[in-house]
């Protein structure tokens, strides 16, 4: 009797936790699917006659350069990524396995501190201008320079920090090529590059696609540089409407445009993604053999590969020290040490919380893959094709309308004014950093989860465990370097993420982003290396793990 009654009480506790974990899964997917529907209703409550303006003034200069910058963007990291790909795994050349590992320093960088580190070197008082007029003697008006502050400028600021994107999937599909259809190629005559346009390209082309897709995400999604450099987005115009024009339905049509792009991207990539599979229809019959590259050939390779870490990692590197020995930021000041303690702060609890928001919905996908878990999924995904600033828009308009509403029913009923309770508070952009990296954490996750098979879940549950109980004994144990990975994939992220931290930031609470931010527009860019450093420093951990994972993949 009393076997019996454990036995029903396990059944009854296993019951209750599967509830309760399908409870918060789709919790999380109604918080990540929140700031799209207000998005849409507050742009819909805006009128036509808000719509009309925006199209008769900024709405298609804002289109235009946005599809500008995507365009440039998307042309530069196929050019460089794909290139990079392709001569460090077909070829072989001096400095080859170095350069290999290197050609992914980039993604510790946010583009605006590229942006600040290359204005301060080309732009008119910087070295390379003052420089050339010293040895030629010219004056500011008898020569022509590139501007660094405009939309070329960020656009080459945007490539040499996403490259890596389309590089490391480029890499991989080519590695999971198999050599014969190649070596076909060019036994029936076709020249090695003529085999690589017709045969390797194609057949990697789903991997690079995603690649591409993932760098014009970030694209659309990026405020510091193009906001420094001048260049008018949408993500630009959603701040300037919210902040300076103190236009709420402009900001909220804006995001709306801007969140319909996103969200078409978001489709695309997926479907590239169910795609990928076909890169390699078949089983691996024969490795590709490298070609090993002589002479002018392999000079040519080092440079081609060796440019795009020396910009995007290496001179960054060099300048933003220089910048910051010469500043007078005291990184140990109480002040510095406050801007640390706030970043770190909101990185840890933004990471903790979105991890386990990530192991919410991917254990609950595992446990029941019906509708309610995989549409739970696929909305809480949704997140990382939406901007910041779209997401600090969909927070602030129904948040600030119920803060609002409560203020003025207390000081109805009880003659007490509560001011904004949720609007101003870190948690809500700790929820705004939830909904946006959501997405990586699951990626990490799901990767992890992959090697747990599931004849070990019918062994726990064989043995009397509820599905906490396998979570917590069993996956846990096994996920833990796949769940450190999420940890410091979203924590550097967020020590990186500008836009929606300086829209939704509590009053006089600072980031070293912001603080960043805030010197660059002041033009004092040696102070603004300081915090870039220190960002720098931070993005340099998972970028660590990655280089780490592209040496061993031989």
């Amino acid at each position: 009797m009393n076997q019996a009654h454990a036995h029903i009480h396990k059944r009854v506790a296993s019951r209750d936790g599967m509830r309760r974990l399908a409870v918060a899964a789709v919790a999380i997917a109604v918080i990540c699917a929140l700031p799209m529907i207000a998005v849409l209703l507050a742009a819909l409550s805006g009128g036509t006659e808000t719509v009309r303006h925006l199209m008769q003034t900024v709405l298609p200069g804002y289109a235009g350069t946005t599809l500008l910058l995507v365009i440039l963007v998307s042309v530069g990291t196929f050019c460089i990524g794909v290139g990079a790909a392709w001569l460090v795994t077909m070829t072989r050349f001096p400095l080859v396995r170095w350069l290999e590992i290197m050609l992914v320093l980039p993604l510790a960088f946010p583009a605006y501190v590229l942006a600040y580190a290359y204005t301060h070197v080309l732009d008119h008082p910087g070295i390379v201008q003052a420089t050339l007029r010293d040895v030629t003697g010219w004056g500011p008006r008898d020569y022509w320079f590139p501007e660094i502050r405009s939309l070329g400028g960020a656009a080459l600021m945007l490539v040499l920090v996403l490259y890596p994107y389309v590089y490391l999937l480029a890499r991989a599909a080519f590695l999971q090529q198999s050599g014969t259809t190649f070596l076909a190629a060019r036994a029936l005559g076709s020249s090695a590059w003529a085999a690589f346009f017709k045969v390797a390209l194609p057949l990697a082309r789903p991997a690079i696609a995603g690649g591409v897709l993932l760098a014009v995400m970030e694209t659309i999604a990026d405020f510091g540089t193009v906001a420094y450099f001048g260049v008018q987005t949408f993500a630009t115009g959603i701040y300037t409407s919210w902040f300076s024009l103190f236009d709420r339905a402009g900001a909220a049509q804006l995001a709306l445009c801007l969140l319909s792009f996103a969200l078409l991207l978001a489709m695309l990539e997926r479907a590239q993604r169910g795609r990928a599979r076909y890169h390699d229809p078949s089983r691996r019959t024969q490795a590709m053999p490298p070609v090993e590259l002589k002479g002018w050939h392999a000079a040519a390779a080092v440079i081609l590969c060796g440019v795009p870490v020396i910009f995007g990692a290496l001179l960054p590197i060099a300048v933003l020290l220089w910048m910051g020995i010469g500043s007078e930021q005291d990184l140990f000041s109480p002040r510095y040490l406050g801007f640390i303690r706030n970043s770190v702060t909101l990185a840890g609890v933004a990471a903790v919380l979105t991890v386990l928001a990530a192991i919410c919905v991917g254990f609950f996908q595992r446990l029941s893959p019906s509708r309610l878990a995989n549409g739970a999924a696929y909305v809480a995904r949704l997140g990382y094709a939406v901007p910041g600033g779209v997401i600090a828009v969909g927070l602030l308009v129904p948040f600030a309308a119920f803060d609002n509403a409560f203020d003025a029913w207390m000081r109805r009923t009880f003659d007490i004014s509560t001011g904004l309770l949720i609007t101003g508070s870190i948690w809500l952009l700790v929820v705004a950093y939830l909904v946006r990296f959501l997405a990586a954490a699951l990626g990490a996750y799901e990767g992890g989860q992959a090697m747990v098979h599931a004849n070990m879940d019918a062994a726990a549950r064989s043995l009397g465990q509820t599905p906490m109980g396998t979570l917590r004994r069993v996956h846990l144990p096994i996920l833990a370097p796949s769940l450190l990975t999420a940890l410091l994939i979203v924590f550097v992220d967020v020590m990186k993420e500008l836009p929606a931290t300086l829209i939704m930031r509590p009053f006089n609470y600072d980031t070293l982003a912001v603080q960043a931010y805030r010197l660059a527009s002041d033009e004092r860019l040696n102070g603004a290396a300081v915090p870039s450093l220190v960002i720098v420093a931070m993005g340099l951990l998972p970028v660590i793990l990655i280089c780490r994972q592209v040496g061993r993949q031989r």
